[in-house]
């Protein structure tokens, strides 16, 4: 090829081997699309569209979901606004890819056609293993909830993830420990049927091949070694109503948070709330480091994403209400990565001001991995920076390149393109032109960050 450069050499070489995504949302019994809708429906365009002037009605109704045609229809006069963004890109590269689609913006004028003929294609036999082929994926890893039965999909292929965000935060609620019960068939009422709960579902989840335990995890969390059992049992019993409990933990409660409760003119039943959801962050640090525990025991990562503060914008759009929080630090999970040294801690921070933070862990602690460019941090001006620094600093096994986190199976291919391109020109300029490196060294290298350690960490 004419005027082909290193950066593109090396790119062809991480082209040529299978993608092995390590991280996903992907429903194993929905994995790919049925309209546009499912595609421009992700999260990614719906709160662009809200913040370029959509109204949210016309994206998430109070009345319930809009017809697929319709959403798109309304969705489209703003997004037509937005091409200069890389994820109206990625749209563009699935579209053209695999539909076959000869256009390079979405319009009012086109787009209709294209939603009928991706339709058309969406709903022939093997579409899903088409999407698979064409994408070169060899493994996808999900985000299972704690309750998934995990029945009735390739787990070899559609690797599980033990996700845990509910059991840490919202155990407090009756709908959780309800789910928790039917899941593993202990009510939990102390610290050692929650304990036995917990190992029923890494009994669960192992036995079914899974990869990793993972949880999203606020800026202001901050795990450590949990307090006696005795308080951890006295809050889960207030969980269940019991009188007792609730009534001794009142007392714990300073006299001038009382004081403040009655002049506020808050019931018995205020502070009673209030109790028992003052023992949410104890519980919640309890049953983390009991998550930990059986990581170790059960030799899994635990995949830590962290710094999400949620809804930040109430008017937002699902999923487009949460944004990071700069006054997170990883100093807040010292305790954690020196008490577990045995379990492997595969890091992604959702602030990109925290990379070199998470350069630092990975370069003192054996346990930390820093773990692909999550969300906010997955663009281009982010990543390039974010993994030169990975690369020139990090012992070349802990770096896990990049991960989807798609919804549809559609996303997995514009996305990682994305990535490769970027790691070879980091590689060529870095590696070959800066250090010497042949660009067969330097392939090898780049296909270790891309998916080698993925392999090696999750399971290949």
């Amino acid at each position: 090829m004419p005027n082909e450069t290193a950066a593109d050499r090396i790119l062809s070489g991480l082209e040529a081997a299978p993608i092995f995504d390590p991280h996903s949302h992907i429903n194993p019994h929905s994995p790919t699309s049925e309209t546009l809708a499912d595609i421009l429906g992700y999260h990614y365009y719906t709160e662009l569209a809200r913040s370029a002037g959509l109204a949210k009605e016309q994206i998430e109704p109070a009345a319930g979901p809009l017809d697929p045609k319709e959403l798109v229809a309304n969705l489209v006069p703003t997004l037509e606004r937005l091409d200069n963004t890389v994820q109206l890109s990625w749209f563009i590269e699935l579209a053209q890819t695999f539909f076959g689609w000869d256009g390079d913006r979405l319009t009012r004028d086109n787009w209709e056609a294209l939603y009928d003929e991706a339709a058309k294609q969406m709903a022939e036999p093997g579409y899903t293993d088409r999407i698979i082929r064409q994408t070169n994926l060899e493994k996808v890893f999900l985000t299972n909830d704690f309750d998934d039965p995990l029945e009735d999909f390739d787990t070899n292929f559609y690797v599980p993830c033990l996700r845990t965000d509910d059991l840490v935060f919202k155990l407090h609620t009756p709908e959780v420990r309800e789910r928790l019960a039917k899941a593993t068939g202990i009510e939990v009422g102390d610290s050692d049927s929650l304990r036995a709960a917990i190992r029923k579902l890494f009994e669960h989840f192992t036995s079914k091949g899974a990869g990793a335990c993972a949880i999203s995890l606020p800026p202001d969390f901050e795990p450590g070694e949990p307090d006696e059992d005795l308080t951890i049992n006295e809050y889960l019993k207030a969980f269940r109503g019991d009188e007792e409990a609730i009534a001794g933990l009142r007392m714990e409660l300073p006299e001038v948070v009382s004081d403040a409760a009655e002049k506020a003119g808050l019931t018995a039943e205020d502070l009673d709330r209030m109790f028992v959801e003052g023992g949410e962050y104890d519980v919640s640090r309890f049953v983390f480091w009991t998550l930990a525990e059986h990581c170790r025991e059960f030799g899994l990562p635990f995949d830590l994403m962290i710094g999400v503060n949620r809804n930040v914008y109430p008017a937002g759009v699902h999923q487009g209400r949460d944004l990071y929080d700069s006054r997170c630090s990883l100093s807040q999970y010292a305790e954690l990565f020196n008490a577990f040294p045995e379990v492997t801690f595969p890091v992604s921070v959702l602030a990109p001001t925290m990379n070199q933070e998470l350069v630092s862990y990975a370069w003192i602690f054996p346990n930390v991995v820093a773990n692909g460019h999550w969300w906010y941090s997955n663009i281009p001006a982010h990543i390039a920076p974010n993994l030169r620094a990975r690369l020139q600093a990090v012992p070349g096994d802990k770096v896990v390149g990049y991960y989807s986190d798609a919804y549809k199976l559609e996303f997995v291919l514009p996305k990682f393109a994305m990535y490769r391109k970027i790691l070879a020109k980091e590689l060529a300029a870095e590696f070959c032109e800066s250090r010497g490196w042949s660009e067969e060294r330097a392939v090898e290298f780049g296909l270790k960050v891309l998916r080698g350690n993925s392999e090696r960490l999750f399971g290949g």
